[in-house]
């Protein structure tokens, strides 16, 4: 199946033909706008601006399978510029949906390519940079907030369940973390910390529908809520999230190390595995398509910020069929069945790999 096929199915809407501007937010804190000129149906211009200056642009044609990224002038030519490089590449991609390969022409050993490709062809004193879709999503040049990421060395810790004692975990994010411009909802979603200072109201709200309260059984009093934000606050193996769609909050999420969790004792589980839990709070922002955005990008989020993570895990009600239906459009495999104290679970996981090939991003 094509990527194109697969952005259909999940979504009823191809992107190719898409026109107008897309945002993209490098880990390098700069903000680029990317301006979308097609000239006919398989080939368009791109120009680059940041603050309102147009800083570069460049020549995009889409060829089935393969499309071919032509940057003009001098950009793309220093180390410096991989950041508006990488935007360039972003937006080829969204522009051609179905294309798994994007070809430089002439750029193989410029420096700004030498992180994105992992291969060349062509002439070997101007090559071609290649770079493949499922590689460059996996790739911290863009989408994650500048100063957020800090993955830690592997240091064994002597601190959490005896029986599978973690690695030393980083702190947990504070403010805005993640942001991604989603071209077939025409929305930007982003991750940010739950502060309980100023959401906790939001979040008491939210845990108090009754449709949330019937799967998270925290239908409990703003008092009661803080205690168990606070308790959070001080667990090293997981942190709450507000997801918002253009900075509106929509859910709340919390991502934890599966290893140390509640779900580490039912599997093989390796250090590096994560997990996550989710509510669509905001009922203005329900329906099939934008749950599986969060669904995509919440798993995107977690491979992006660990290099080491190959797999991560959850553990939906057995029964909850829609919920198993949401992580089968997004790679997750069903393993077993199991019994928690509290119920009969389906252990999923998604493997990194697949998720980059298969997911459409």
């Amino acid at each position: 199946m094509t990527v194109r096929a697969r952005i259909e199915a999940v979504t009823g809407t191809a992107l190719n033909g898409w026109t107008g501007t897309s945002r993209h937010w490098a880990a390098t804190g700069d903000d680029l706008v990317i301006e979308s000129l097609p000239s006919d149906a398989g080939t368009a211009r791109l120009l680059v601006s940041r603050s309102d200056n147009r800083i570069a642009e460049a020549e995009l044609r889409d060829d089935a399978d393969e499309a071919f990224l032509a940057l003009n002038g001098s950009v793309g030519r220093h180390p410096a510029d991989a950041a508006v490089v990488a935007a360039l590449v972003e937006a080829a991609f969204q522009r051609c949906p179905e294309a798994g390969w994007l070809r430089v022409p002439g750029l193989g050993k410029a420096a700004s390519l030498r992180a994105l490709a992992a291969k060349t062809e062509g002439d070997p004193a101007a090559p071609d940079a290649v770079v493949e879709r499922a590689s460059f999503y996996q790739l911290p040049l863009l989408w994650l907030t500048a100063g957020t990421r800090a993955a830690y060395p592997l240091i064994r810790s002597q601190i959490g369940p005896q029986d599978r004692l973690p690695p030393l975990r980083p702190p947990q994010p504070n403010g805005s973390f993640y942001r991604r411009w989603l071209p077939h909802l025409g929305t930007t979603l982003s991750f940010r910390a739950i502060d309980r200072r100023h959401d906790l109201g939001l979040f008491h709200g939210w845990m108090n529908q009754k449709r949330v309260a019937y799967y998270w059984e925290l239908a409990q009093s703003e008092a009661d809520l803080d205690r168990y934000l606070a308790d959070q606050e001080d667990d090293p193996h997981l942190f709450g999230v507000i997801g918002s769609f253009d900075d509106v909050p929509v859910g709340y999420f919390e991502f934890y190390w599966a290893k140390e969790d509640r779900l580490g004792p039912y599997y093989d589980a390796e250090d590096f595995d994560r997990g996550w839990h989710g509510l669509i709070g905001n009922v203005a922002h329900l329906g099939r398509l934008k749950t599986l955005a969060w669904f995509r990008a919440i798993t995107h989020y977690l491979f992006l910020d660990e290099p080491r993570t190959g797999r991560i895990m959850g553990e939906p009600r057995a029964t909850h069929r829609k919920m198993l239906s949401y992580c089968g459009d997004a790679a997750y495999e069903t393993l077993k069945e199991f019994d928690f104290p509290h119920k009969r679970a389906a252990l999923v996981c998604c493997e990194r790999e697949r998720f980059f090939c298969e997911v459409p991003l």
